[in-house]
């Protein structure tokens, strides 16, 4: 199976040895200079590839920083809108933050029926 892995390590595999053992003949009607310039878009598309899962990573990074600094604030203001007196934790905004408002949280023993002994 072809992968792009795979498909990498022929080409250079086989431009490195024509490059070494013949590198003045011809083959398939191709100099090795216009096998190279046929090829290097490939090549390219790699290096382009591998600079942006670079700043992938930093970018990725960069937000697990910034995170820290948003995710305290974000809990600070969640607590302010439940410490708020008209708006609370029974309040439509807290819920609309993606909060369950705290009159429908069911709370208390839950007794199973037919458990097996």
């Amino acid at each position: 199976m072809q992968t792009p892995q795979s498909n990498l390590l022929r080409i250079t595999t086989v431009m490195k040895a024509w490059e070494n053992l013949r590198p003045e003949k011809s083959f398939a009607g191709l100099t090795l200079d216009e096998y190279k310039r046929i090829v290097q878009p490939s090549l390219d598309s790699r290096a382009r590839i591998a600079q942006l899962e670079a700043l992938l990573v930093a970018e990725r990074a960069r937000r697990d920083a910034e995170d820290r600094v948003a995710m305290p604030t974000t809990r600070r203001v969640v607590d302010s809108v439940m410490g708020d007196p008209k708006e609370g934790a029974d309040g439509a905004l807290y819920e609309a933050m993606g909060f369950v408002r705290e009159n429908e949280i069911r709370r208390g023993l839950v007794r199973r029926t037919g458990r097996r002994k």
